[in-house]
């Protein structure tokens, strides 16, 4: 006996296209489980989004074996150049420009050094520039010039990298007279004899006076 395919078409209609507990299952997933994943996927992505900066650094750190303490100490390093005040003392002996030289010069204006900079005991390269006078040196020294850094403001004091100016130019055939500190007494005798002269004034007057009072007397 044939089956209907009237019948049939007209049951598969009624049926649904849920037939067996899997698709079931599916269709509960679909429907209910998965917006839920979605929903929680995206109040996630907005939590972390929101996070300050320093948090998603810390996490990034601690990804890569970075310690809290290591953060710290680069944090302190960082802030150390700005936040900190030396202070120098003005009575110490000045650095001759030799060690200055070594010290902060030699790496770019020794053997072999860096070219275009004028080395130590070449004449030729300085020449040019001992004619501009030590004061323009200086100036090119402490605030850099081309492709030379500023020298101020680091370990010497400005006088000290005079100092080195003129070791490096004097080496080339120049006869700068090496900068020192102002001598703080070179006012001291000027003062004591303007001092002392009218001291001496009153005291000759003194005399004069008595003797044109008594005059009258007499």
């Amino acid at each position: 006996m044939s089956a209907d395919p009237h019948y049939q078409a007209t049951e598969e209609a009624h049926t649904g296209p849920i037939k067996n507990p899997k698709q079931l299952l599916l269709a509960v997933f679909f429907s209910f489980i998965a917006p839920i994943l979605i929903i929680m996927g995206l109040v996630s992505y907005v939590a972390s989004g929101n996070k300050p900066a320093g948090t998603a650094q810390g996490d990034n750190m601690a990804l890569y074996g970075v310690t809290k303490e290591a953060r710290d100490r680069e944090v302190a390093e960082r802030l150390k150049k700005v936040g900190t005040i030396e202070i120098r003392d003005a009575n110490r002996p000045l650095a001759t420009g030799e060690a200055v030289f070594k010290a902060q010069c030699v790496a770019c204006h020794g053997a072999p050094g860096i070219p275009g900079a004028p080395h130590l005991n070449d004449a030729a390269a300085w020449g040019p520039r001992i004619g501009q006078g030590y004061p323009t040196l200086l100036e090119h020294a402490l605030k850099g010039k081309g492709a030379m850094p500023p020298q101020g403001g680091g370990d010497f004091e400005d006088l000290e990298v005079g100092r080195a100016v003129v070791y490096m130019a004097n080496a080339g055939g120049a006869k700068f007279p090496v900068p020192d500190r102002p001598a703080a007494a070179a006012g001291a005798p000027a003062e004591g004899a303007s001092g002392a002269a009218p001291a001496e004034g009153a005291a000759g007057a003194a005399p004069a006076a008595a003797a044109a009072a008594s005059a009258p007397a007499k």
